[in-house]
Parts: C-alpha cells; structure tokens; sequence
C-alpha cells in the first residue's frame, strides 16, 4: 500500500498537483472580507500599458521621489510612466540582463529580491538602501516577481513598508489560500502590509479562470493597490464599481475575469 501511495503522490507531483490539507472556509471567507478594496478620496489614475503591466494608483505622487521595481522581464510601460513623471526608478531582476528600454532615471540591478544576500539575489531592504540619500521622502512600489511576494513582503522591515506611499503588488497562486499552510502563510503577508496601509483597488489578471469552493472563488492573481493609512482619506458615499472603469484585461486573447463577488 505505501508502493502504491507513494507513486501516485509521485504522479501527482508530476502533474504539478498541489497537494496539502484544506484551510477552514469561515477563516478564509473572513480574511477575505479584510482584503476588500475601498473608496477614497483620491482619484484612481492608470499607469503603463494599456494590458498587462498598466496599474491603478491614488492620482497623490507628488513628493514620490522613488519607484523600486523588482521584476523586470520585457515589461517596463510602468516603470516609464514612472520616470516621464521625474521619478527614479530601482529595478531589480537576475532574468534578464537589463531593461527592454533605455531611460536617464532607471537604474537596474541583475538580481532577484528575495530574503537572503549573495551574487543573485537582494532583500527589499537592501534594495531601497541603494536610493540615494538624495532622494529622500516617499517612495512608491511596484512589485511582480511571479510568487515571491509573500516570502519577501514578510522579510522587509517595518521602516521599508512605512516609506512605501503607494504600493501595487501582483499576487501570485492566490487560490492555494483554499490550502492550511499557504492561507497562513498568504494571510499573514497581507495582514503585515494592512498594519500600515489601507487597499484601494484589486484587479483580478484574467489569464486564468478563478477557482470556486462552495460561496468562495478565488482568481489565481490579483493586482492590489495600497495607500499608506496617513494618506487615506475614505469615500463613505461612493459606490465601487467593479471592474474600474479604468481596469484593462491582462490578456486580450482570453475572456475577462471579474472581482468576484465575495471580494467586492
């Protein structure tokens, strides 16, 4: 029986089959219910491509003097948005060997983020450290690094996430929440960053079908967008629309994909 049991895990492995036992659906539903966006105040502006690698952002970024961007890949409309606004930005990312386009304020790395130091890779905290110290006051995040966000997110020290104004992050393997090790390990994260600010918009990425259990569904990646508490004034009378009417797909070639209702 264990031969048996044993090959089929190894299968199943195989097969890329996520296999762990399953997080409570009330403690899930819960969590859920605090990773709800919110209105503010503050216009939403978009920033970047007008698919894949366009973000929404409170329309607050004067006084941003830097944007850290770890993940580059062959995607930098963001990161250009950033630098036409006089930001500079900080990329980071050990794929390539460098920006697809050249710009005076990008300034790369060929390194990933991640929670420990050598030739390949750098902590957060270390890679704000390289900001000039000319380039003082708030900063804004942008952050697409494929699953690493959650182990990262957990390893950058308070005073890093404080001096994030704004941040934009894509969530990645968000449907594992429906596992008791990864809901932990997803939940903290999030409840890390909502210490200090507040989520003001969540798009779902359409490159894949949500993923439903019971009232629950879950999209597989998620843009959210944070707004640092200090500058988060709440809109009680306005009404969210979802998707934002300034939301693209990610992927034009496949169907839309919109909040689910358990997250609006």
């Amino acid at each position: 029986m264990f031969e048996f049991l044993k090959d089929v895990a190894e299968k199943l492995s195989g097969n890329k089959v996520w296999i762990e036992p399953s997080a409570d659906p009330q403690q899930i539903a819960s969590f859920i219910k605090t990773v709800r966006p919110k209105a503010i105040k503050t216009p939403l502006i978009r920033l970047g491509g007008v698919a894949d690698g366009g973000y929404l952002l409170p329309n607050d970024l004067d006084g941003i003097r830097a944007c850290i961007s770890p993940g580059v890949s062959t995607e930098v409309s963001f990161d250009r948005a950033m630098a036409d606004r006089g930001i500079d930005v900080f990329m980071a990312d050990a794929s390539v060997a460098g920006p697809p386009a050249i710009d005076a304020r990008f300034h790369f790395l060929k390194k990933f983020v991640d929670v420990h130091e050598n030739e390949d890779n750098i902590r957060l905290d270390s890679l704000c450290g390289l900001v000039p110290a000319g380039l003082g006051g708030d900063r804004l995040l942008q952050m697409d690094i494929e699953g690493a966000e959650y182990r990262v997110l957990l390893d950058a020290s308070d005073e890093t996430l404080k001096s994030f104004r704004i941040m934009t992050i894509e969530f990645h393997h968000l449907s594992r929440v429906y596992g008791r090790f990864s809901f932990r390990i997803i939940r903290a994260a999030f409840q890390k960053l909502l210490r200090f600010h507040e989520i003001v918009h969540v798009h779902p990425n359409n490159h894949a079908k949500p993923v439903r259990r019971g009232e629950l569904e879950i999209p597989s990646v998620m843009e959210f967008t944070f707004y640092r508490k200090d500058r988060f004034v709440s809109d009680a009378d306005a009404k969210l629309s979802f998707p934002h009417p300034l939301d693209r797909d990610n992927v034009a070639s496949k169907p839309s994909v919109v909040l689910p209702k358990c997250w609006q």
